[in-house]
C-alpha cells in the first residue's frame, strides 16, 4: 500500500480545496453565464390539478428552474418570471396534473431490455414519470433506472424492491430467470430467508443493490415478517409487501408494520378459517366468506387497522377484472385468487374506510396498446370502484409517490418539488377518461411532447404479445 508522508498529504487536501473552490471574479469582469440547469422556464395559463385533491385552480402559472418547481401562482403573479431570458411555455386552456407514477410494474422478469425500454418510453410519452418495480433482476433493473435518471433512454425514474421470501418459493421458475447465473436464493436481490438467517447482513447485501425497500414475497411465517420489517426500517429502507405472504395472514402483515401492501385481492384470506400453507397453493379465495350485504365486518377491521398504521393499499384491481372477464371467453383457463366482482367490493370498501390506495398494475401492456397499463387502474378505480376523479387523481400521484418514499419531491405539483407533470388538453375531473388527451409530458424539467412519441413495435415486444 502507497503510504503519503505528512506533508505530502498536506499538500494533497490543499490541491482537492483548492481545484474544489468557487472561482472568484474580479471586479469589472463579466459574471459566467446561468448554466442549461439554472434556465427558467414559465408554464403560464393552466389550470392546476395539484394531486393533493384540492380543487383545480384555473389560471396558474408554473415557473422551474433546471428540474424543479420554483413557484406556483395565479398568472403574472410570480416576479421572478419577469426576469430576462425566461422561456415561456403558452397553456392557457390546458390542464397540468403531477406525472402519473404507476406503483406495480416488473421490468426484468427475465431481464429484456428491448422490451422494457419500449415499455418505458410509451409510459413516459403518456404522463408516467415514476414507477415502482416490484421483484426483477436488480442488474438490469439497476440500470435501466440509471439510464432514466440521466435521460440516456426516454423513461419514467424507476424505484425498485430487492425481494426476500422462504426458501420454498425459489423453486419458482421466475425465480431462475430474474437471477441467472446465481443461485436461486442466493443473490442479494432475491434473498431465501429462514430463522437462521442474518437478517442485518441480508438487509445490509439489499441495501448495496441501491433497492429503496424490500419486498416481503411469500412462504414466510409471521415472525419473520415482522424482523424483517423491523431490520429494513432500521436500515432505512422501506418495506413492500403481499397483503398476504402465505402462510401469513393480511392481519399479521399489517401489524408487522409494512409501508405498503399489494393485491386487494390477498387481504379476503383474512376470511379464510384455514389459511394457505403455502404461496404455492393458488386456491382462489371463497366468496361466500365475504358479509352477504354491505361492508364486511373482518375486512373493516383490517382497513381500521391501515389506517391507524398509515399502510398504502397498492390493489391491482384492474388486473383481477380483465382477467375475470377474459375467463368467460375463455373458460379453461385457471382462475385469479379472487374473482372481478370481489375483487371491485374489497377496493371500494378501503377507499370508503379511507385507506390511501396507489395504482399499481403488475403488467404493462401488449404491442397494440396505445396507453400504459396504469391507465387500466386509473380508469378502474374512476369507474368499477366509483372514486371521483379528484381522488383518482392523488392516487396516480402523489399516492403513489408515498407508496415509492418519493412524496418529499414528487406526486404534487408545488414549490420545491421536481417538475414533473403531465399536460392535457381536456379536462380530467370532469371526464378522468381526459388524461387521454395528453400533450407533454415534463419530467425533471424536461419537456417530451405527445406527438413526439414512437409507438412501441413487435420487434420490440417480442412473441409474447399478439
Amino acid at each position: 500500500m502507497l503510504t503519503l508522508s505528512r506533508s505530502a498529504s498536506l499538500l494533497a487536501v490543499a490541491l482537492v480545496f483548492a481545484l474544489s473552490a468557487p472561482v472568484a471574479f474580479s471586479a469589472g469582469k463579466e459574471a459566467p453565464k446561468p448554466s442549461a440547469a439554472e434556465a427558467l422556464t414559465l408554464y403560464a395559463g393552466a389550470t392546476v390539478i395539484d394531486g393533493t385533491g384540492a380543487a383545480p385552480r384555473p389560471n396558474q402559472d408554473i415557473l422551474v428552474r433546471g428540474e424543479r418547481i420554483v413557484a406556483v401562482g395565479p398568472h403574472g403573479s410570480l416576479a421572478e418570471s419577469q426576469k430576462a431570458g425566461v422561456h415561456t411555455v403558452d397553456l392557457h386552456g390546458n390542464y397540468v396534473i403531477p406525472g402519473l407514477i404507476d406503483s406495480h410494474v416488473h421490468m426484468a422478469t427475465p431481464p429484456n431490455a428491448k422490451r422494457a425500454q419500449a415499455v418505458l418510453r410509451r409510459n413516459l410519452y403518456a404522463g408516467v414519470t415514476a414507477v415502482r418495480d416490484m421483484a426483477d433482476d436488480l442488474r438490469s433493473v439497476g440500470e435501466l433506472a440509471r439510464e432514466a435518471r440521466t435521460g440516456e433512454i426516454p423513461a419514467p425514474d424507476i424505484y425498485y424492491a430487492a425481494v426476500m421470501a422462504g426458501p420454498e418459493f425459489f423453486a419458482d421458475s421466475r425465480v431462475g430467470a430474474a437471477s441467472f447465473g446465481v443461485q436461486p436464493g442466493k443473490s442479494p436481490w432475491m434473498q431465501a430467508i429462514d430463522e437462521k438467517t442474518d437478517l442485518r447482513e441480508a438487509v445490509t447485501l439489499a441495501r448495496g443493490t441501491s433497492a429503496t425497500a424490500i419486498k416481503v414475497y411469500a412462504d414466510l411465517p409471521a415472525d419473520l415478517v415482522s424482523a424483517i420489517t423491523s431490520e429494513a426500517h432500521k436500515q432505512h429502507l422501506m418495506v413492500w409487501a403481499h397483503s398476504a405472504v402465505f402462510p401469513t395472514r393480511p392481519a399479521d402483515v399489517i401489524a408487522a408494520g409494512v409501508d405498503v401492501v399489494s393485491h386487494a385481492c390477498y387481504l379476503a384470506y383474512q376470511l379464510e378459517p384455514v389459511m394457505l400453507k403455502s404461496y404455492e397453493d393458488h386456491t382462489p379465495f371463497h366468496d361466500t366468506l365475504l358479509a352477504p350485504n354491505g361492508d364486511d365486518p373482518v375486512m373493516a377491521g383490517l382497513y381500521r387497522d391501515m389506517l391507524k398504521r398509515g399502510t398504502i393499499l397498492d390493489a391491482t384491481g384492474s388486473l383481477f377484472v380483465r382477467y375475470d372477464a377474459e375467463r368467460k371467453a375463455h373458460p379453461e383457463r385457471h382462475p385469479l385468487r379472487c374473482t372481478g366482482p370481489t375483487t371491485i367490493r374489497l377496493v371500494r370498501q378501503a377507499w370508503q374506510a379511507g385507506v390511501p390506495i396507489s395504482t399499481g398494475t403488475d403488467s404493462d401492456g401488449g404491442v397494440k396498446d396505445s396507453w400504459p397499463a396504469v391507465f387500466d387502474e386509473i380508469f378502474f378505480l374512476a369507474h368499477d370502484v366509483g372514486m371521483p376523479s379528484l381522488q383518482v387523481i392523488r392516487s396516480a400521484t402523489l399516492v403513489g409517490a408515498e407508496a415509492a418514499g418519493q412524496a418529499q419531491d414528487m406526486g404534487s405539483i408545488k414549490a420545491g418539488k421536481l417538475a414533473n407533470f403531465a399536460v392535457l388538453s381536456a379536462d380530467p375531473v370532469k371526464d378522468i377518461n381526459n388524461i387521454r388527451s395528453i400533450r407533454m409530458t415534463v419530467k425533471r424539467g424536461h419537456l417530451y411532447p405527445r406527438a413526439d412519441y414512437r409507438p412501441v413495435t413487435k420487434e420490440e415486444m417480442g412473441n409474447d404479445d399478439d
